[in-house]
Formats: structure tokens, C-alpha cells, sequence
């Protein structure tokens, strides 16, 4: 992988391009893979066979690099989550370069509950798996999963954003990387509490019109301010974008 911009390097690892500036402060990052055409899934509604090998390279050093992997419930259920375990190597660039000995934690976002609490999900994870809802959601299902779960609730009948981040930073950790899906992304894009934006755009066209986009629903465009363009032998581009609200902030806002 090589970096073309704002400086070219060449023989770059993802560990090295994506590294927060300071491990310690508040960060949200979007991580999302793309078609040229702007899909956010392959035309099977799946993202696995949409990137590469070096998005899954990526891929696993966000999660690496953070404190906590956020996703939609149904994003979860659709692409077959399970605990996030590290590969070794990333381990333990993550116990000796952030100081973080333990592994990140999963959080689905979910207002209806509808989740399996014997999925491995809950059952084979080690820092126990979190569920974020709102007061509104069932109680039954909320009795159903908190033997299993981390339930933390913000909101009254929808999640609030805002004050679930602040209960899950206070909880997990600062370092936060959101892996969609799309509408997950665009709720927290209108909340304003979004940092970076990771894309790996994929050399292909997926041509299904209806296909998801990374951010669908937005009330108004976001303004982006690009930080990092990098590259492999694939074809495979990986941008980096600082949101412009957040531009001159550094790493210290989340």
C-alpha cells in the first residue's frame, strides 16, 4: 500500500496511515467500502465480496485501533457479526502502540430489540457484547437480553445519539469506529458527532440501482475535507476524510 497524498510513501502499512493522532481523545470514525458507482453492498446486499484484501486489511486495523466497533443491528444480523477478535500481529500493535489490552468492544444500535441472545454475537463474546436502545423499546426483549448484554439506553422513543455516545465513551472508551450501515451512518452524520469518514472505493461497478449508498437519508450534504489518499496493487483507493465541522479540531473532539 502507498500513500499519494498529502505525501507520497511507498511500502506503507494501514497501521501507519490510519493511526489516530491521539489515541487518548474522543474519535468517530465511518468505515465503508464502495463501488465506483457509489454502492455501498455487492449485488447480493453483502459488503464481503465488495472489497479487496487490503479493505480487509483495513478493516481489521480499525477495529484494531479502537475502543469500541458501533453497528446497526441490522447490518449485524445481515452480514453474520460475530465478537470482534483481533489477529495477533494487530493485538498487539494495539497493546504496545495505544495501551489498550483488551479488545474492542461491539455495540449494536437497535430501537426494536429484535435480536437472538443465543447468537455467538452475545454468547462467544469477550468483552461482553453492548446493546444500545431507547426507553421506548420492549421491555421483554430487554429482560431477554441483559443477562447476555451490556444494555444502555438514550432516548425516549428513538436512540439519541449524543447522549448514547457520551454513555458508551464513559463506559468503553473514546476511540469509536462505526461500520454502518448506511442509514446507522447517516443518523449519526445528522447528529453531527461524526470525525472521519474511512472509504475504500473498489475498482467495479456493482450496477444495481437500488443498492444501499454509504449514507442514505441525509437532510442536507455533509461537507467533507479530504485528509489522506492511499493505494494498492489492486486498484483499490482508500480516502480519508475529516468532516468540515470538525476540521481544526484535531483528534480531541468526538
Amino acid at each position: 500500500m502507498r500513500a499519494l497524498w498529502p505525501q507520497a510513501h511507498h511500502g506503507l502499512d494501514p497501521w501507519a496511515l490510519y493511526r489516530p493522532d491521539d489515541p487518548d481523545a474522543p474519535l468517530l470514525r465511518l468505515n465503508m467500502v464502495a463501488g465506483v458507482d457509489g454502492a455501498a453492498t455487492d449485488r447480493h446486499g453483502h459488503t464481503a465480496e465488495l472489497g479487496g484484501p487490503g479493505d480487509w486489511e483495513v478493516f481489521r486495523t480499525l477495529r484494531a485501533q479502537a475502543d469500541v466497533v458501533l453497528v446497526g443491528a441490522g447490518t449485524a444480523r445481515r452480514e453474520g457479526y460475530g465478537p470482534a477478535r483481533l489477529r495477533r500481529d494487530l493485538a498487539a500493535r494495539r497493546r504496545d502502540d495505544l495501551g489498550r489490552a483488551r479488545r474492542p468492544a461491539i455495540v449494536l444500535v437497535s430501537r426494536s430489540l429484535a435480536l437472538d441472545p443465543a447468537s455467538p454475537i452475545f454468547a462467544e463474546a469477550d468483552p461482553p457484547t453492548a446493546v444500545l436502545t431507547c426507553a421506548g423499546a420492549s421491555a421483554q426483549r430487554r429482560a431477554r437480553l441483559e443477562p447476555v448484554a451490556t444494555v444502555l439506553t438514550a432516548g425516549g422513543d428513538h436512540v439519541d445519539l449524543v447522549d448514547g455516545l457520551a454513555r458508551i465513551r464513559q463506559v468503553m472508551g473514546p476511540m469509536i469506529t462505526c461500520e454502518g450501515g448506511p442509514s446507522l451512518n447517516a443518523s449519526l452524520l445528522r447528529a453531527g458527532v461524526v470525525d472521519e469518514l474511512c472509504v475504500t472505493l473498489a475498482p467495479q461497478l456493482v450496477g444495481v440501482p437500488s443498492a444501499p449508498r454509504l449514507a442514505g437519508g441525509l437532510d442536507e450534504p455533509a461537507a467533507l475535507s479530504l485528509r489522506q489518499v492511499a493505494i494498492d496493487d489492486t486498484g483499490e483507493l482508500y480516502l480519508r476524510y475529516r468532516l468540515a465541522h470538525r476540521e481544526g479540531a484535531g483528534d480531541a473532539h468526538g
